[in-house]
């Protein structure tokens, strides 16, 4: 009984490795999803952390500004959504596709 518990936690522990190694990993990869048509575009990494943001100039009209918030705002949250769908992904191949409370 011994030996299985101990084949159980050098189990974990290699799980555990090959996580941190993919949060890592994702850290480093990004993601880019646009508005407008592309007059907005957002890149994100695997932190969900906004890392570049590109306006086309010919959306930019003082008239227009409330127009223009709204496009940052959703190139903005596909980001991240597009984010964290790598990240999950990604995740669920280093677990075997097993969820982990808490995990991501």
């Amino acid at each position: 009984m011994r030996g299985g518990m101990n084949e159980m936690l050098r189990q974990a522990q290699m799980m555990q490795n090959k996580i941190a190694r993919v949060q890592e990993e994702v850290a480093l990869k990004t993601v880019s999803a646009n508005s407008g048509g592309g007059m907005v575009t957002v890149i994100a990494n695997g932190k969900q952390e906004v890392v570049s943001l590109k306006i086309e100039p010919q959306v930019v009209d003082p008239k227009e500004v409330e127009m223009l918030q709204d496009l940052i705002v959703a190139a903005i949250n596909s980001a991240l959504k597009a984010s964290q769908d790598m990240v999950n992904q990604e995740m669920s191949k280093a677990t075997g596709g097993m969820q982990i409370p808490g995990l991501f």
